[in-house]
């Protein structure tokens, strides 16, 4: 299982070792330059040392004629190899170990030079009053080994403290860490109901957005245990009644010799069928919106379509209400979930129906902006006190109808938002009755 405290250290621990080789090759490349030059330096001062030595001693292009001999330059470092040659040609003196050849064809300066299979760097001085090349150098080689053995140096205490600080990283990620685990012994500690928000007023940055939104899951779960309770406690308290008033109805009907107290009977046998089949698709519609999931995949729905589906399903509509829909909201064709889109609908249709009088009418229209759907019925509407609690589980106003079940227009309103629509209602303006708009937006 990967470790966020080891894919830290690891990524920290990489960073420092990056870092620290990164140092070494820019001290590396820093120290061979200066290196570079200072041993330049060295190599013109021996030279001119020499050559002034050589002045002052009066050397004359006739010791060319005396044979080699070894020259070395007054306590001078060992590792600097020198040469005098006469300007014919001839090795009039060396220091101790300097190779018998001659170390460059150079007149004068600095040049670099392949000597005996080893690469030199020479800096050559021409006496003119003498007659002679004066040559100093030094292998490159030597040089190369100066500056390892400097980086040695450096990299030596690297490499012994190295463990010690992949030591204190790996601690310090452990104290940095325990606010983290600190808020997981808690989540862990809950009993499964217990989904209290997390206390982030001491956590970390960085670790706030982890508990908002684990705030926001325990809201979100609280609030559908909640609206599971009271789907719950409703789905027993109407249910319960129906059914009684069935089993009532039917040993009516199975004991009378009266026709038309076995026809009474029977008719609100299915008044009841009515209302409990009703109940229970509006539960089970409920169940389906709470459920949450993905936003709903829009797709081209023929809005006519819909409504025949609707009217030919209507529950408690009847020939004492006739139904308009306006011909050209039939031929509208919109971008939207059909399933979400029937659901609003057919409940705005039967809330509109169960709330009209008898020979009422009820008319669909599109909006003025002609990106949405309305309904007016001729009810007795909304009380303004009661019009921002229609919307709610379970609510029945002062206009409550028999068939009502206080869900209707709570499973519009969270339909149209399951789909990024809205639900409006208002009272009409020109006679009784509620209007309700869904708008779908562009």
């Amino acid at each position: 299982m990967s470790s966020l405290r080891g894919r830290l250290f690891a990524i920290l621990l990489t960073a420092t070792g990056v870092i620290w080789l990164s140092a070494v090759v820019w001290i590396y490349s820093g120290t061979h330059r200066e290196l570079e030059r200072v041993l330049d330096t060295r190599l013109q001062e021996a030279a001119r040392m020499v050559n002034s030595l050589v002045g002052s001693a009066n050397m004359t292009v006739a010791m060319a004629a005396l044979p080699n001999q070894q020259f070395e330059p007054l306590g001078y470092e060992r590792q600097l190899s020198c040469q005098i040659w006469s300007f014919d040609g001839r090795l009039v003196a060396r220091s101790d170990g300097t190779p018998p050849g001659r170390l460059t064809e150079a007149p004068s300066g600095f040049s670099d030079r392949i000597v005996d299979g080893e690469p030199w760097r020479v800096y050559t001085v021409a006496n003119e009053t003498a007659g002679i090349h004066i040559m100093v150098g030094d292998r490159l080689g030597l040089r190369d080994r100066l500056v390892s053995e400097l980086i040695k140096g450096l990299l030596a205490p690297a490499l012994l403290i190295a463990p010690l600080l992949g030591l204190l990283i790996w601690i310090s990620l452990g104290q940095g860490l325990r606010p983290l685990r600190a808020m997981a012994n808690e989540v862990r500690s809950r009993e499964a109901d217990d989904v209290r928000p997390i206390d982030s007023a001491h956590a970390p940055a960085e670790v706030k957005p982890l508990t908002e939104a684990l705030n926001d899951l325990f809201a979100k779960v609280e609030t559908a245990r909640r609206h599971e309770r009271e789907v719950t406690a409703f789905a027993a308290h109407e249910l319960r009644t129906p059914l009684a008033g069935l089993k009532t109805q039917a040993q009516i009907a199975m004991a009378t010799e009266d026709p038309a107290v076995r026809q009474g009977a029977l008719q609100r046998i299915v008044l009841s069928v009515d209302r409990t089949t009703r109940l229970v698709r509006q539960l089970l519609a409920l169940t389906k919106l709470d459920a949450g999931g993905p936003p709903p995949t829009p797709e081209t729905v023929p809005v006519g379509l819909v409504f025949d589906e609707i009217t030919d399903n209507a529950h408690g509509a009847g020939p004492q209400v006739s139904v308009a829909i306006d011909p050209a909201l039939r031929d509208l064709m919109i971008r939207a979930s059909r399933e979400f889109l029937t659901l609003a609908l057919r409940n705005l249709h039967e809330n509109a129906v169960q709330h009209s009088p008898v020979g009422g009418k009820i008319v669909w229209r599109a909006t003025a902006s002609g990106l949405g759907i309305a309904i007016e019925d001729e009810g007795p509407g909304i009380p303004e006190d009661e019009m921002a609690l229609v919307t709610q589980r379970f609510f029945r106003g002062r206009h409550k109808s028999a068939l009502g079940t206080g869900l209707g227009l709570a499973i519009a309103d969270a339909a149209a938002r399951r789909m990024g629509a809205s639900l409006r209602l208002s009272n009409r303006l020109d006679r009784s009755g509620l209007q309700a708009e869904i708008e779908l937006g562009a």
